[in-house]
């Protein structure tokens, strides 16, 4: 996808989110990511601002529409600042957060806050306001045939568990980029971070070790976090399969890992 500059934007648009900003100084188009047309952190004399948005028209316009409404019931998220809607574009102001991303390798001194911080995903309900398909439909065929109770929740789970989606602050750790947040069960973003401690060192077992320090998935049954497991995994190859990426090989081998293990433990 290209991404478009701060400068190639339409004057209206610049000048609509001015007037929320103050003078924009300047602006640093992101290097993360691939979803937005456009992603950027201005630097305002009230500090910097991170914007994404898209066309105005595009079919995916409604998807920025439904983050911010979700970022509004996160208490984990950035905050939203603004909605501009002008010149063609749709555009979101957030809270610009600093700090680095989390190491998530076994010792980190980081873990101790990635776990609070999926205690906090585990206990917001999804706002009805907002409709989207939950996990169990998104993830569709790729469900275990007779399983699909296991995935049905409706807690506000981010979904996207990088740690390039994690900002370590001075308040905790918190999640950015909420754009594939759906209905879950209490313990599914706990449940997706954990192969993202397999790739990032643990073993399968260290990881589950990490992840049973949350409530809601100590207290989920083998059956569900088995499926969820089997499930993501399938989901995964599909996905390296129909848009292979140079990140996705090791994340479904880590995925395979840790549903190879929960097979074993079973």
């Amino acid at each position: 996808m290209h991404r478009t500059a701060w400068e190639e934007l339409p004057l209206a648009t610049r000048r609509a989110v001015a007037a929320r900003t103050g003078l924009v100084e300047g602006a640093d188009t992101a290097t993360e990511g691939i979803m937005s047309p456009l992603a950027c952190t201005l630097r305002t004399p009230r500090g910097p601002v991170f914007v994404k948005g898209t066309h105005a028209d595009a079919p995916t316009a409604w998807m920025y529409r439904a983050e911010a409404a979700v970022t509004e019931n996160a208490v984990l998220a950035p905050a939203l600042l603004w909605e501009v809607e002008a010149g063609g574009w749709l555009l979101y102001g957030y809270a610009f957060l600093h700090g680095p991303h989390p190491d998530l390798s076994p010792g980190s001194p980081d873990l101790p806050d990635l776990v609070d911080t999926l205690l906090g995903t585990s206990r917001i309900p999804w706002p009805a306001v907002v409709k989207k398909k939950p996990l169990l439909a998104r993830w569709g065929d790729h469900v275990p045939s007779g399983r699909a109770e296991d995935l049905v929740g409706h807690t506000l789970a981010h979904t996207d568990m990088s740690a390039l989606n994690m900002i370590c602050t001075p308040a905790g750790l918190h999640l950015v980029d909420w754009a594939l947040a759906c209905p879950a069960p209490a313990w599914a973003d706990t449940a997706f971070t954990v192969p993202r401690l397999i790739h990032a060192g643990h073993t399968a077992d260290q990881a589950e070790a990490v992840a049973r320090l949350v409530p809601a998935y100590a207290a989920a049954s083998d059956r569900a976090v088995s499926t969820f497991a089997r499930t993501l995994l399938a989901v995964w190859e599909s996905r390296e399969r129909i848009s292979p990426m140079p990140h996705r090989n090791a994340l479904t081998e880590a995925a395979r890992a840790w549903a190879d293990h929960r097979a074993v433990a079973a």
